[in-house]
């Protein structure tokens, strides 16, 4: 739709005065609390990490306030769900203010003309049962005159305090018989109202109708009260405007999912059994159970040890003299004594609903076939997830809520099985948690420039294991996510046995490799390495330093270590330097400022260019050690 200038003016007039009237929310509203501050000084400095843990608090992605353009962050509230309309104000102000081209097209790519809820998703899904005939879900039947409904029970009891008190009272109902005395269209449009659709604007009515609207009215406002959801009638009477009958949808949507929620909070996660996986498939559950439940998911948990006997289990740490950037470095592992005893293997299982199980094409896919799990039996089916209790309480919890608090300790299980079942937002979800470690201020520390020893404390997550998932996966952002964490911890992995794996893997997923191939991995190290001493070349204003590309250039870096080193201690770009010794813990000994290689430097420029050739001639001896030409 093209406006004139006036007519775009009095629209923006008329939502101003109608946001000042307190009749319609403001989509960008200006917030000063101290949980957005954090998010937005995140935004400033691309502070990715920061990002994601105020979003994970809750703060409003969609308040107002000055933003600076890193593309990643952007990336990262979009996905969060940061809403970006095209017919606002606030909409074209983003599009129209993003500071390039490529934070321009990320808007347009997300398809920002088109306002969503975060939660449409979920309502749109809870929508759909309505009309769903296969795989079968529904076990209660409303009947009014010549219509009838084939509903859910869960469903009318987290949204109906009625129906959940007569359902509580009588979980077996399977079927409850409606008034003659009020229209069909009326249950109708309660019903879509129930299950999160929109109240259409013409009460459902046709030319073949036989009732008024009137009567349609009066039947609407009957069964509101008797069904307690008042909320209904308010609906109805909302004025027409397009924007104020939205945010009316949205704020009914958000107090529908939180109803849902609670639901399943004091039902399906409150009657969750734990019990020893050698007993668990002899657990039985009737179908006529009083959380409505028709299906029973199972996982189980690791096996469990005693203390051992002898020794005891000793953390494999790095002697490092503290974290980049707040996050330690290199990979943790466990050395467990072999004399333990094992306990009993624990399962849990949850009851849950078919209907919130088909948001997963896995499941949808399971009940809507011939296999024995689609069947309607006695007793409740128990369908084994290979993944434990604490990842699948994190699928359910999304699945009936939208919302996925992961903790980075379960980022990776979660991910594998977001992807195994098919949930492509989880999995997405997933992957921003895991991708936003070490992304803090976009001015990287560099632990080559610490004062002295630091007390490590061990990140619960691989890069081994995350390059591998993206791999495995193909995701590209974890890929890209790994070789920028190796890079800025080079000195820390690049003579590990495990590195020399990962790069032969990387060169091994080249089909008919040829000998002159480069490898990904190691290109995308060395362009992060090259990133990781540019920031600091950036900051002591040596631009000379960088190339066309912004990258380092290596005979600057190589001019800038031999000026800097004494003669003899000079570095040759035909011979890359060698680790004849371990690198100091602490770089700064007796005031003088030390190498990678343990070599005295003139000051921080000068060893950050020396420890640049160091790195890059580590990498060369792996390559040639290897027998890659990379």
């Amino acid at each position: 739709m093209v406006f004139r200038k006036d007519e775009l003016e009095v629209q923006l007039k008329d939502e101003h005065q109608l946001i000042q009237d307190g009749v319609l929310k403001d989509d960008s509203p200006l917030d000063t609390s101290p949980d957005f501050q954090k998010l937005c000084d995140a935004c400033r400095i691309g502070d990715l990490k920061g990002c994601q843990e105020a979003i994970a608090t809750g703060v409003n992605i969609n308040a107002r306030d000055p933003l600076c353009g890193h593309y990643e962050v952007v990336q990262l509230l979009l996905e969060s769900g940061a809403l970006c309309e095209r017919d606002t104000f606030q909409g074209e102000r983003c599009l129209y203010n993003a500071l390039n081209n490529r934070i321009r097209n990320l808007l347009l790519q997300y398809d920002y003309s088109k306002s969503t809820n975060p939660l449409q998703p979920l309502a749109s899904h809870i929508t759909s049962l309505l009309t769903r005939n296969t795989p079968k879900t529904s076990d209660i039947r409303l009947a009014a005159s010549s219509d009838i409904w084939d509903l859910h029970k869960f469903v009318l009891s987290a949204r109906s305090p009625y129906f959940q008190r007569k359902l509580a009272a009588a979980p077996e109902t399977a079927v409850w018989r409606l008034p003659n005395t009020i229209p069909p269209e009326a249950f109708q449009i309660a019903l879509r109202y129930l299950y999160l659709g929109d109240v259409p604007s013409d009460l459902g009515l046709s030319n073949k109708s036989f009732v008024s609207e009137e009567e349609v009215l009066k039947g609407i406002d009957k069964i509101s009260k008797q069904l307690e959801i008042e909320s209904l009638w308010e609906s109805i009477l909302s004025p027409s405007d397009r924007r104020i009958a939205r945010q009316r949808h949205q704020d009914e949507v958000t107090r529908g999912r939180d109803q849902i929620e609670t639901w399943y909070r004091n039902n399906v996660l409150k009657h969750k059994i734990h019990v020893d996986s050698s007993r668990a498939s002899d657990v039985k559950w009737t179908r006529d159970n009083g959380i409505f439940a028709d299906v029973l998911l199972r996982a189980d948990e690791e096996e469990e040890t005693d203390e051992p006997t002898s020794g005891q289990e000793t953390p494999k740490i790095r002697n490092t003299p503290g974290p980049l950037n707040g996050i330690p470095i290199g990979p943790s592992a466990m050395l467990r004594s072999a004399s333990t005893t094992r306990k009993p293997r624990k399962s849990v299982l949850f009851p849950v609903h078919r209907a919130m199980l088909l948001r997963s094409e896995y499941f949808q896919t399971m009940f809507g076939s011939s296999f024995q799990e689609a069947q309607m039996t006695e007793y409740l089916h128990i369908v084994t997830v290979d993944c434990s209790p604490a990842v699948l309480e994190i699928v359910l919890t999304f699945l009936y809520t939208e919302k996925a608090d992961i903790p980075l300790e379960l980022a990776l299980d979660v991910l594998f099985a977001a992807d195994m079942l098919f949930i492509e937002k989880l999995k997405t979800k997933a992957t921003i948690v895991i991708s936003t470690i070490g992304n803090g201020a976009s001015n990287l520390a560099d632990r080559t420039h610490t004062e002295g020893p630091e007390e490590v404390e061990i990140e619960p997550i691989n890069v081994y294991d995350v390059l591998r998932a993206g791999w495995f996966l193909k995701i590209q952002r974890l890929e890209e996510f790994s070789a920028r964490y190796l890079a800025y911890r080079l000195e820390d992995y690049i003579d590990e046995e495990e590195f020399e794996e990962l790069i032969k893997e990387s060169a091994a997923r080249i089909e008919k490799r040829q000998e002159t191939d480069s490898i990904e991995l190691v290109d995308d190290i060395r362009y992060y390495l090259s990133e990781r001493f540019r920031l600091r070349f950036e900051d002591s204003g040596l631009d000379e330093m960088m190339d066309e590309n912004g990258e380092i250039s290596a005979d600057a870096a190589q001019a800038i270590s031999n000026a800097s080193a004494p003669p003899d201690e000079a570095i040759s770009m035909s011979d890359p330097p060698t680790n004849k010794q371990e690198p100091p813990s602490n770089p700064l000994i007796n005031g003088e400022i030390r190498t990678l290689d343990g070599e005295i430097a003139g000051d921080e420029f000068a060893a950050d260019a020396i420890n640049y050739q160091v790195l890059l001639g580590k990498i060369d001896a792996l390559l040639e050690r290897l027998k890659l030409d990379a």
